[in-house]
């Protein structure tokens, strides 16, 4: 097989909403759930295989599946599209994060150091090889995540800490791990639903705001994904 690039998505809906649009792909099964050698004409003048994972929700499947992937397909790169909680005042619905740096926040240490245990998982992305104009408008900003949806009352303190704009379960496992393995990562997340000090639109049985919108980032991400592949195809050759 040609260099692989991996490509994991995260939460069930955003799955779903990609297996609409692939429906023509061979299925295959991995602990964590499917994954499919993408035969799409949308990326037919990418060298590269593109294997799409999906990786499951949350920091623990996030992490194993993003090691498990590294140790079957030894990939190129690593991207992770998907969604995000966005904080009120700070981001609008639609907007598309790159993540140039990744905290997991949800670590509370009462006998020690907290922020000594959270930059233990805090991870900084190079995005240096991306050159402009990015494919989509994006904001290059940090994500931070948690096994969570943000919590109204924690938002002050979490833009005070982080200076975070945004939230989500898994950028920050993701990140990590591929650090660890020395593995470029690239994570564009969308805003789906916003967040403030007194409630969320999608929280209370609103869910639905957060499916709609989820399809809509998603197919936004996927349009522009082999551009933001050929951006890396480009910097490879021009550096080997």
């Amino acid at each position: 097989m040609n260099k692989i690039i991996i490509v994991l998505i995260s939460a069930d809906a955003e799955w779903n909403v990609l297996r609409n649009i692939f429906q023509d792909n061979s299925i295959n099964l991995s602990p964590f759930g499917e994954w499919f050698l993408c035969n799409s004409e949308q990326f037919s003048e990418i060298t590269e295989a593109i294997i799409f994972m999906h990786g499951g929700w949350g920091k623990v499947a996030a992490a194993a599946s993003t090691q498990f992937a590294i140790d079957k397909w030894h990939p190129i790169l690593i991207i992770n599209i998907g969604t995000c909680g966005g904080i009120e005042g700070e981001v609008s619905k639609g907007d598309i994060i790159l993540a140039n740096e990744t905290i997991i926040y949800d670590i509370y240490e009462q006998m020690g150091d907290s922020i000594e245990h959270i930059n233990q998982y805090s991870t900084i992305i190079d995005n240096s090889w991306i050159k402009k104009p990015f494919p989509i408008p994006v904001r290059q900003y940090l994500i931070v995540s948690g096994d969570r949806d943000l919590l109204c009352n924690e938002i002050p303190n979490i833009k005070a800490n982080y200076g975070a704009i945004v939230a989500d379960w898994e950028s920050g496992a993701i990140a990590w791990v591929a650090e660890k393995n020395h593995t470029q990562c690239l994570i564009l997340r969308g805003v789906t639903d916003i967040v403030g000090e007194n409630g969320g639109e999608a929280y209370n049985g609103n869910i639905d705001i957060f499916i709609k919108n989820t399809e809509v980032i998603m197919g936004k991400l996927l349009s522009s994904l082999p551009q933001w592949i050929m951006k890396y195809t480009f910097y490879k050759q021009s550096t080997s």
